[in-house]
């Protein structure tokens, strides 16, 4: 039987990272599903899931707990399918402005309030082209329930854009 495996990565950036964990997975007859992977200041960092047989998942564990010893440290955890339907709809909210402390803390406690789920977020800060400042840019794709108002939400998000001085565009995903 197949286990699903869900794993986070971190190590001081340098060539042979990932292939370091893909060897690994792959000599323990595992199958790499999905990652998201980037260089965050000087690490390296990512989130991945594999499938692996279930009799070779504890010594896949074991051999990626040995990587720390190369300084990279790898957290393993068994995926938690969920059975029941998945409600609700996706949405996109993207954010543009001036960058400053606090736009993530208000706008995520904005979305925990209304129910939302935050399925995926981007996030940088860029030099405007015209002005030099720096920018703030997000995107995010939103799991939005049923029992949201949207409309409600909009307004919130749309009254900590005003006071934030930022963009915010909110739509359904295509």
């Amino acid at each position: 039987m197949q286990r699903s495996l869900v794993m986070t990565v971190i190590g001081q950036d340098r060539p042979g990272l990932v292939e370091s964990v893909a060897e690994l997975v792959a000599g323990h007859g595992g199958n790499w599903l999905e990652s998201r992977m980037s260089r965050l200041g000087g690490q390296f960092a990512g989130i991945l899931r594999v499938e692996v047989p279930g009799d070779k998942e504890p010594a896949l564990a074991a051999a990626l707990e040995q990587l720390a010893a190369r300084g990279l440290t790898v957290v393993v955890h068994p995926d938690q399918v969920h059975t029941g339907a998945d409600a609700g709809r996706v949405s996109v909210l993207e954010i543009v402005g001036q960058d400053r402390p606090g736009i993530v803390r208000q706008i995520a406690s904005a979305l925990a309030r209304h129910g939302v789920n935050v399925e995926e977020l981007e996030t940088e800060c860029a030099s405007a082209a015209m002005s030099g400042e720096t920018l703030f840019k997000a995107r995010a794709r939103l799991k939005i329930p049923p029992s949201c108002n949207a409309e409600q939400l909009r307004q919130e998000l749309e009254t900590i854009a005003a006071d934030l001085i930022v963009e915010i565009s909110l739509a359904e995903e295509r």
